[in-house]
Formats: C-alpha cells, structure tokens, sequence
C-alpha cells in the first residue's frame, strides 16, 4: 500500500495548528498554577501524536516517550 505524503509546508502548518489546539485544551489548567507545565506537556503530546502518525503508517517502533510517570510537582 502506497501513503501520498503532504507537502512540507502543509505539514507544518497542521502541526502549528495542532499545538495550539492542545495549548488551548491544557490552557484550563493554568488557573490551578501549573501554566508553567502547559508548553513542556503541549510538546510532549505533539511527539506522541506525531509517533502515532508514523506507526499508522507503517513504522515498526512504539509511540510512547516516557518509560515511567513523571514525578508530581512540588
């Protein structure tokens, strides 16, 4: 099975959108002081979902990046 892949500029552009689009979800969490983990936790979601992409089509490799939770905040 063959994938058409995107041009460049419209991937970017998909994933400009998508990181905002999880910066505005996480948003709801900076009124209970933990904006600071919102721009570290938007990329973290942006590596799962673009591992995910891959896998999907095709790439034989997991698409979690952490091995354990992380540790709560002080």
């Amino acid at each position: 099975m063959k994938y058409i892949r995107i041009p460049e500029d419209a991937y970017r552009k998909l994933l400009f959108q998508a990181r905002g689009q999880f910066g505005a979800l996480l948003n709801v969490f900076d009124c209970y002081g933990m904006g600071l983990y919102i721009p570290q936790t938007t990329e973290e979601c942006m590596q799962i979902m673009e591992n995910f992409g891959q896998a999907v089509r095709g790439d034989d490799a997991p698409i979690h990046i952490l091995d354990k939770p992380k540790e709560r905040g002080i």
